[in-house]
């Protein structure tokens, strides 16, 4: 996901500004943090934790992806993150993650970069 930021970024021609990064679905969340797999096990294991797959939801009447909705809500929808020199400005072991909690489905993120050029 990092990657494809950076790229998007690149072709923006902006050297400082902020890249505002949105997932456009109810049941996906954006965080920032290290690309390590027992982290990316952790996260998924206290999600887990906070809300439980299997609860009392009254969405899961409608559609049962209560539990994924609430737990996109925790994660949250957007990011900013600072563009320097071109680039994003993020630390030695950060990366930009999509969380998906209903699926595998397509998915779409809307990036915008707004600065100087």
């Amino acid at each position: 996901m990092t990657s494809r930021i950076a790229r998007v970024v690149e072709d923006s021609g902006i050297s400082e500004g902020i890249a505002l990064i949105f997932t456009r679905h109810t049941t996906t969340g954006l965080f920032i943090n290290e690309h390590e797999s027992g982290l990316q096990t952790d996260v998924e294991t206290v999600l887990a934790k906070i809300v439980p797959p299997s609860g009392s939801y009254r969405h899961d009447r409608v559609d049962d992806n209560a539990a994924s909705h609430i737990q996109s809500v925790v994660l949250g929808a957007s990011l900013a993150v600072p563009v320097t020199g071109g680039e994003l400005d993020l630390g030695t072991w950060q990366n930009i993650f999509l969380a998906e909690r209903d699926g595998p489905r397509s998915r779409t993120l809307v990036v915008k970069v707004i600065g100087e050029k």
